[in-house]
């Protein structure tokens, strides 16, 4: 047996479970797309200074070298520049940079030969963050002494930038990750569409119904091919369903007369004097198997279509006083080996309730259920009471009752929960499936409860006659 998945992920539908991985797949991406986007563009910002930087640092250099050192030099935008000598002392500067004192200590200048630093710009006077780079070049012509240059570029609009893409990956993040949930949970519901339509479908087909089909979606596609296959299974069940209505019609019909002849052999052997005690126990045999015989038809009528389907209606009070005359006289003439009939069958007072059946479907009905109960229970009580557009009869016994989980179970043919309910203090197991199989098809229902006589509740649920 197929154990079945538990937790809050597979109680989710079909479409939450899609919509959940489709969004972690998704929130996932747009995160490593957005950090590498943010990275990405970061980086190209600090290149690009640095490029910068060392566009300018060469142009000195190529001053440097040729003897040409101003001291003024040229610079773009708000670039800083200083020239030291090997002591650290400025020997040419920018127009925006301090002549007289390097705008890196030691420790940094040293740092800054290896790679760009970064300090702020209140020791030079202005608000923007620097990034420092230091280039060595050779001595000029003129010149035995080493220089560096130092090449100072503000970040501020750099950072401010970044700061800006950051704050939109953060905000429009969410708002985009929104938006296409929002998108992929009505294309997912709009796919999933037409296994809704199966489901339903499949749901409105009922265990007796002929020539119902699940729809089948125009598209060609999976779903299209599961409608066609669903369709075609429900066409084999048919036909088996056909097959065994017909076989078991067959049969019970021909045992009619073989048990017709039976009873006509043991009438005769009774009135001649032979057999004894036999013969009772011979025709006990034959009314029980002759009543299943009659209900295997019954259901085969039922489940081939053939009972009528004209609007009729039946008194069930009429029915349930006459079942319980009929009860009452035979408590006075069965033998002893028919115990159940001696059961008590109490009839609740009340008003006339006609119900949408025929008067022997209704008197079937209630003659099965009270059978049933009187089998384990001393007394029988039923009640009927009109509830809007249906009436609701409820049959009540002081029995063992059924246990709640073999209920449903209790509907299916040749049906039996313990060895108490063999054959010889109970039925063949049909009465509660002819009466399920009966009932639905006048539109009504059946269920089992628990009785408040401590036994089995069966609740009736049939049309009234006036109903729509």
């Amino acid at each position: 047996m197929t154990r079945r998945p538990t937790g809050l992920w597979w109680r989710l539908t079909l479409r939450a479970r899609l919509m959940t991985i489709g969004l972690i797949g998704l929130a996932v991406a747009l995160a490593i797309g957005s950090i590498g986007l943010y990275a990405a563009l970061s980086v190209e910002g600090l290149r690009r200074v640095d490029r910068a930087a060392q566009a300018s640092s060469a142009e000195v250099a190529g001053l440097i070298r040729a003897g040409r050192l101003p001291q003024t030099l040229p610079a773009t935008g708000v670039e800083i520049i200083q020239v030291l000598d090997g002591r650290g002392r400025v020997v040419s500067a920018s127009a925006n940079a301090d002549r007289l004192t390097s705008m890196l200590r030691p420790d940094e200048l040293e740092k800054a030969r290896h790679g760009p630093v970064t300090l702020s710009g209140s020791r030079l006077g202005i608000t923007s963050r620097l990034r420092v780079r230091a280039t060595d070049v050779g001595a000029g012509p003129d010149d035995a002494t080493p220089r560096t240059i130092v090449v100072a570029e503000p970040v501020d609009d750099l950072v401010e930038n970044s700061d800006v893409l950051r704050l939109v990956l953060l905000i429009g993040y969410p708002l985009l990750l929104l938006a296409l949930g929002v998108i992929a949970w009505r294309v997912i519901g709009a796919a999933l569409r037409p296994v809704e339509g199966l489901r339903a479908a499949a749901d409105r087909i009922s265990g007796s119904g002929r020539g119902d089909r699940l729809p089948v979606p125009p598209s060609e596609d999976e779903i299209h091919a599961l409608a066609v296959t669903l369709n075609s299974m429900l066409d084999r069940l048919d036909r088996a369903r056909e097959r065994e209505v017909e076989f078991v019609a067959d049969v019970a019909h021909e045992l009619r007369s073989p048990l017709a002849s039976l009873r006509m052999q043991v009438d005769v052997a009774r009135r001649l004097g032979q057999g004894g005690e036999v013969l009772d126990e011979l025709d006990l045999d034959i009314s029980r198997m002759s009543a299943m015989v009659e209900d295997l038809l019954a259901l085969a009528r039922i489940e081939a279509g053939a009972v009528a389907d004209a609007p009729v209606s039946a008194d069930v009070r009429d029915e349930l006083e006459r079942l319980a005359a009929q009860w009452s006289a035979q408590s006075s003439t069965q033998s002893s080996a028919q115990s159940s009939a001696t059961a008590r069958v109490e009839i609740e007072p009340g008003p006339t309730q006609l119900v949408a059946a025929r008067p022997e479907e209704v008197a079937r009905v209630f003659a099965n259920l009270v059978a049933n109960a009187a089998r384990y229970s001393p007394v029988v009580r039923i009640s009927a009471r009109r509830r809007n557009d249906v009436v609701i009869v409820w049959v009540d016994d002081a029995g063992p009752g059924i246990p709640a989980a073999d209920r449903e179970r209790a509907f299916e043919r040749f049906t039996r929960f313990d060895e108490a309910r063999d054959r010889e203090s109970g039925g063949a197991g049909l009465g509660l499936a002819l009466v399920r199989a009966t009932v639905r098809h006048r539109g009504g229902d059946v269920r089992l409860a628990d009785s408040p006589l401590g036994g089995l509740r069966v609740e009736v649920e049939l049309p009234a006659a006036d109903a729509g």
